[in-house]
């Protein structure tokens, strides 16, 4: 995802579908890291709608466990120990971190949070919520606030592949490749990282699944003596919780999933969608640009979509130099997309990228070096604050597999460019990691209605890039008690993201169990 990163976690995150590499809210978010993997997809490690009654006597240990806080800055931190592979509970174990902002006044219960990826930190981000982030004050008085990194995340038994300057590389890679040597290339560079991602992580790199994430969820309820789970994802954070409420229905208290990824659609569905959302999300941004007068981009919008595909072409071909980024001295294609895309997911960065297209088109490419820095999670000094775009290819091939076919890949271009003619060609590639990689997928498209839940609220934005809004629609339509709110906007995810009447609508859902009226829009 891509990455808007001011406190950790304001707005949803979502790792673009890795574009590929030729030579991954709150923000963190937009298109992803030259590798390949869709960024998010169907459960994997077994159905969602499968039945799911009661706790077997293998899993009863993880269940009764208890967790032993303790303090870590504003919040409270503790460790849940879960089975690396469900089918083998007396197996190897993997302990995942977690943490809880105590509740300020009357406490209603816990109130799980995740800001997406995959791969996307939740203790970071359940920790913004003692700032003020991530949650309303009410909810915040009376919710204690859990985040939980993810298997394979960051503090939960991390997987990481490469080292800082092989990422380096690995991310600035050319992420449309254009000739059939190039193409090969890019093969061969995904296949490698799998490898590498094979030999660190071990057996771990087979079960990182969405199910299994659902499945350590479950546990976490338990543990936290929830009989219902309360629940707010964002991003990919939906698809774990659609995923939960498709295993556990009966488990499901106040359920909010912001700017939805459908469990129930292919790979290439995901990365078109992808590509026509980020199309029409930079479209609104040259809009604006245009708007504001002396764009650099030009006069009209078509004239700046242009120009900013004339740019990608010309950075292809001769990167712009960048100072002060460690092993980085050169704003590539890949770079470049990174950070073009990290600015579409909160209109507040659009001024930014407007800097940073002068700046470029002046000769200097640091300015949008420092937004791809933000969309990578990445220090100027090229150190990564976590593994979310090493991990997410290891999530998204296990969810759903891919073609390793270039024939394939060089078809979805010519259909993918009609609609998205700026963002087709590199979404077009982003299946390409999981067409190579070395685990073969445990998962597939399923619809999921959750049938017998209580009420899931459905949040999606008009034109958010990462997570159409159409995907909210369709999710909100297949729950048997889903209900959709819609925010008619820019950036991607809605709640806590400046519209004061999506954060009431939440907030009496969450509070009082109150859902907005039928066809509500904000």
């Amino acid at each position: 995802m891509v990455r808007r990163r001011r406190v950790a976690g304001l707005a949803g995150l979502t790792v673009l579908g890795m574009a590929l590499a030729t030579g991954c809210s709150s923000g963190s978010s937009g298109p992803a890291p030259t590798s390949g993997a869709q960024f998010s997809s169907a459960a994997s490690g077994g159905s969602a709608n499968a039945a799911t009654s009661g706790t077997t006597a293998p899993l009863a240990k993880f269940y009764d466990q208890k967790l032993d806080w303790s303090s870590c800055g504003q919040a409270q931190c503790a460790k849940l120990t879960v089975p690396v592979d469900y089918a083998e509970p007396d197996g190897a174990t993997i302990q995942l971190a977690i943490d809880k902002v105590p509740a300020t006044g009357d406490r209603k219960g816990a109130l799980v949070v995740n800001p997406g990826g995959p791969g996307g930190s939740g203790v970071d981000y359940a920790a913004a919520a003692a700032s003020g982030y991530v949650v309303s004050k009410d909810v915040r008085s009376s919710y204690d606030v859990v985040g939980f990194d993810p298997r394979g995340v960051q503090r939960s038994a991390p997987i990481t592949c490469y080292g800082d300057a092989q990422m380096d590389t690995f991310l600035g890679e050319d992420p449309t490749p254009d000739t059939k040597a190039e193409q090969q290339q890019a093969a061969k560079d995904n296949r490698a990282f799998g490898k590498a991602c094979e030999a660190k992580a071990g057996n771990l790199l087979g079960h990182v699944s969405t199910v299994e994430v659902a499945k350590d969820m479950d546990i976490l309820r338990a543990a936290l003596g929830e009989q219902q789970l309360n629940y707010l994802g964002k991003s990919y954070g939906t698809f774990i919780g659609s995923t939960y409420a498709g295993l556990f229905p009966k488990r499901v208290g106040r359920f909010v999933l912001d700017g939805v990824v459908p469990p129930d659609i292919t790979g290439t569905q995901e990365s078109l969608g992808q590509a026509k959302g980020f199309e029409q999300a930079t479209r609104s941004y040259v809009r604006d640009c245009v708007a504001q007068g002396d764009c650099p981009l030009g006069n009209s919008v078509d004239a700046g979509m242009a120009r900013i595909r004339k740019f990608l072409k010309d950075v292809d071909a001769a990167p712009l130099p960048v100072t002060g980024q460690g092993d980085v001295t050169k704003l590539t294609e890949g770079w470049a997309s990174f950070g073009i895309a990290d600015a579409m997911y909160d209109k507040g960065s659009w001024p930014t990228l407007t800097d940073a297209f002068q700046a470029a088109f002046n000769g200097s490419g640091d300015k949008l070096m420092a937004l791809a820095d933000q969309y990578a999670d990445r220090n100027s000094d090229g150190t990564y604050n976590g593994n979310i775009m090493q991990v997410i290819n290891a999530v998204n091939c296990l969810d759903r597999g891919s073609s390793p076919n270039l024939a394939t890949y060089r078809k979805d271009v010519k259909t993918f460019s009609k609609v998205a003619p700026t963002w087709g060609p590199m979404l077009a590639w982003g299946g390409l990691g999981c067409g190579e990689w070395p685990i073969k997928a445990t998962g597939k498209p399923e619809k999921i209605t959750a049938a017998g839940s209580g009420p899931i609220l459905v949040l999606g934005t008009t034109r958010d890039p990462a997570t159409p809004y159409q995907w909210s629609v369709r999710l909100a339509k297949e729950l048997q008690n889903g209900h959709l709110l819609s925010y008619d906007g820019d950036g991607h995810t809605a709640y806590m993201m400046g519209s004061s009447c999506v954060d009431s609508a939440v907030d009496a859902y969450l509070l009082k169990g109150t859902i907005p009226a039928n066809g509500k829009t904000c």
